[in-house]
């Protein structure tokens, strides 16, 4: 059992003991901090926080628990009830709120769940902020109201609908396309909110929907993580059904992978190269993805005329660079598209809308699709140290050893060669080195994975 305290929130495993686990008391003191913190920024008589959560089954217990740990700072809450992460985030600054909270553990498996904290904007905050809540969340430093001053809750089950409006309403979703094109689509919702927004999203734009574990009741049928292994009967679903395609979202519909119309992965790494493909042909501009996420992004937007910008892995790191660099579009490899014409935040709606829009304007099948993209391949190893190593020195190393190649050192070593990379980070929390490659094929990548998984023990002497 596992109780995790970062920067971007509060997650952990239900039951156990205090401290130790994601427990009542834990979710009750982090809420409060947050509620604490959010009344140290903004001075005002009244504040609102926006509340929503996945369908996991300890979501109920947890979002009550906070709701009321904010009533009792005298905050009022929207309840959002069942909900997705975009969708919180978009009606934060819809509802002019002073913040936000998702319940929601987002790939991690039933047993998890998670405080995800949200600022005006509706985006997640930065390291210093999560830094201070972690710090009032420790001191114990928070007051709560008098009977006369305790905040309300409001129900507001209206904007998984609003949310779909304002992604129906982006110039660049071709609704009339996408009906046209009459697409038959699976849909695998893992059992938590996506089976509810996807489906109601596709059906707005026209297309024929197969439902396949959109119930939202918690109980995942499959890891939900969404990766080709964990996909089989999404898979034979789509070939039973002679499908168009296949969509496949995390519980809490952040992240979006897609499979075609063969029952093959499309590949999450290309959900965003492909959105990205249709948005800069409609919209020229620049991009931003993570530094492990495919170099096939760089390609299509340098085809595009724009310009490509990596930055450090996590989302608000993205958010940032892509803001400072003005992008059109960016997100992360990890099938996370984020289009800032709607909001800055990860959305599988979004991505569906702009994915199924570039496929009714090219006429193409999914597999057809994928062809016309620059093809590479990911390896994603790691390597456990001793504690007594000094994992900062032993990555100072290697960036030495490489350093007449393109090296980047803004988070870890990544180093760019001509046809391939590596990206060499190490682990906040344990002493583990994580290794990500891409290369023009799978035993490429695989072998410039072990190449450097043997320089990396070299040097450490293990």
């Amino acid at each position: 059992m596992t109780l995790i305290k970062s920067i971007s929130g509060i997650r952990g495993t239900i039951g156990g003991k205090v401290e130790e686990n994601l427990t009542p008391i834990d979710a009750v003191k982090f809420a409060s901090a947050y509620g604490t913190w959010l009344k140290q920024q903004r001075h005002k008589d009244n504040y609102r926080v926006v509340v929503g959560r996945d369908a996991r089954i300890s979501g109920d217990m947890i979002q009550n628990l906070v709701m009321n740990t904010l009533v009792g700072l005298g905050i009022h809450v929207i309840d959002l009830g069942l909900s997705t992460t975009p969708t919180v985030e978009v009606a934060v600054p819809m509802e002019h709120a002073d913040g936000g909270i998702i319940l929601t553990a987002s790939h991690n498996p039933k047993q998890w769940n998670a405080l995800k904290l949200l600022n005006a904007k509706g985006e997640f905050l930065n390291g210093a902020e999560g830094q201070k809540i972690l710090e009032i969340a420790e001191s114990n430093d928070m007051v709560f109201t008098d009977v006369d001053s305790l905040g309300k809750i409001t129900i507001n089950d209206a904007y998984i609908d609003l949310h779909i409006d304002e992604v129906l309403d982006l110039p660049l979703v071709n609704k009339k396309a996408i009906e046209s094109a009459k697409l038959k689509v699976v849909v695998d919702g893992v059992n938590s909110t996506g089976g509810i927004a996807i489906p109601e999203l596709l059906e707005r734009l026209g297309v024929y929907v197969v439902k396949l574990y959109c119930e939202p009741n918690g109980h995942f049928p499959h890891n939900p993580e969404p990766l080709k292994e964990h996909l089989t009967d999404l898979s034979e679903e789509v070939k039973k059904e002679h499908a168009d395609l296949g969509i496949v979202v995390d519980p809490d519909v952040d992240r979006l992978a897609f499979m075609d119309e063969n029952g093959d992965m499309f590949g999450e790494e290309y959900t965003l190269v492909a959105c990205a493909d249709y948005v800069l042909g409609q919209t020229p501009g620049n991009t931003v993805s993570n530094m492990s996420s495919t170099r096939a992004l760089r390609d299509v937007t340098e085809k595009h005329g724009g310009t490509y910008n990596a930055s450090a892995v996590g989302e608000v790191n993205v958010v940032e660079l892509m803001k400072k660099t003005n992008a059109v579009i960016g997100g992360e490899g990890n099938g996370g598209i984020i289009y800032p014409e709607l909001h800055y935040g990860r959305d599988a709606l979004v991505g569906v809308a702009l994915f199924l829009s570039l496929l009714a304007d090219k006429n193409l099948s999914v597999s057809q699709l994928k062809a016309t993209y620059p093809l590479y391949f990911m390896s994603k190893k790691k390597i456990e140290l001793t504690p007594a190593l000094d994992v900062d020195s032993i990555l100072k190393t290697i960036s030495e050893t490489y350093a007449n190649e393109n090296v980047n050192t803004i988070d870890g070593v990544k180093i760019d060669f001509a046809d391939s990379w590596v990206h060499l980070r190490k682990s906040n929390t344990e002493p583990i080195i994580r290794i990500y490659t891409e290369a023009p094929s799978q035993n490429s990548a695989d072998e410039l994975a072990a190449r450097f998984i043997s320089e990396l023990k070299q040097i450490a002497g293990i």
